[in-house]
């Protein structure tokens, strides 16, 4: 067993019963803001574990999971929009840790990979990563839906 298994035990530990909790409890909007965190639990434990078993592949279901993950959280928001609208779930802290989470994540796995073509391939997974918890937690919250029924007015 080494650092990177241990890492991602961890991870998965930590970040995964939260996840489980929130999704099955509660209501939507707690459901949603679950699911969104969900997706970057896991792709960050797979980053960890293509480093602890050094299999490469596992860092491209990351890159999927990076892109799929908030895309559909974007979707859930925009199928339960009625549902959220009426009191939108406020998400700053997960998106903070997320973003956290993944800035270490993604800086480790660089300084262990070195310069080349798979640093540029975990930069772009962190770079999704954060963006995409942020436009999602955005969305969620009603930041950009606030912005255009004002300009309508």
């Amino acid at each position: 067993m080494n650092g990177w298994l241990v890492a991602a035990t961890a991870l998965l530990a930590a970040g995964f019963g939260p996840v489980v909790w929130g999704v099955a409890t509660g209501p939507l909007e707690r459901r949603v803001v679950a699911q969104n965190f969900g997706t970057s639990v896991v792709c960050l434990v797979m980053l960890l574990l293509s480093q602890a078993y050094t299999r490469p592949s596992y860092v491209d279901l990351a890159l999927v999971l990076a892109v799929l993950g908030p895309a559909g959280t974007l979707v859930y928001a925009r199928l339960l929009a009625d549902g959220l609208d009426d009191d939108p779930p406020h998400a700053n802290l997960l998106t903070a840790v997320a973003a956290s989470a993944a800035t270490v994540v993604v800086v480790a796995m660089c300084v262990a990979t070195g310069p080349g073509r798979a640093m540029v391939k975990l930069v772009l997974i962190g770079v999704l990563l954060v963006a995409g918890n942020v436009i999602a937690s955005r969305a969620l919250a009603g930041g950009y839906a606030g912005a255009g029924a004002s300009a309508r007015d």
